[in-house]
């Protein structure tokens, strides 16, 4: 009985001991708004900026995709559909190597009982301080509140070429 009992708190310390290094993350995921926010920060940094992929991470739910769109070699429109692990391996060095801000310029939201699509126009930037983007688009965001917090589902998302302009609609209105 001793044995089982040693056994049994032994296993709780560790567990306990585990959970103390996990960061929590929780206000991240509270809102639309933060959940947004967060996302955009993640993949923002100066060059040699290190990102935070285990944050990053935790905005997705199980199977969520993050799906760019755009020509081939062929020029023919295709989707790439991405694991949130498959991103960070695509891009993650390229982001620290380069530096890239993605700043949200305007978003337009529509809501159904818990599932929300976010269109967010955003410009891209090599520096912060860089005053003109080097490329524009319009991120797709499908989200999930499970009553707890946000879920990222999906992240599809197009640049803005001179075939297709962002539409004005999703500008920021002056």
């Amino acid at each position: 009985m001793k044995k089982l009992l040693l056994t049994l708190f032994s296993i709780l310390t560790l567990s306990l001991s585990a959970q103390e290094g996990k960061k929590d993350y929780s206000k991240n995921v509270a809102t639309l708004d933060s959940t947004i926010e967060t996302l955009y920060s993640i993949i923002s940094g100066d060059k040699g900026f290190e990102r935070d992929w285990d944050l990053f991470k935790y905005l997705f739910h199980n199977n969520a995709k993050l799906i760019p769109t755009g020509k081939n070699r062929e020029g023919k429109q295709i989707a790439r559909y991405m694991t949130p692990d498959d991103y960070i391996n695509s891009s993650g060095k390229w982001l620290v190597e380069n530096g890239f801000h993605e700043v949200e310029i305007n978003r337009e939201v529509q809501t159904f009982g818990n599932i929300t699509q976010v269109f967010s126009t955003y410009e891209s930037f090599k520096n912060k301080d860089d005053e003109k983007p080097f490329m524009r688009g319009i991120n797709s965001i499908q989200l999930l509140n499970d009553g707890e917090r946000w879920w990222i589902i999906n992240i599809y998302w197009m640049q803005e070429t001179k075939e297709n302009p962002i539409p004005e609609g999703y500008l920021p209105k002056n």
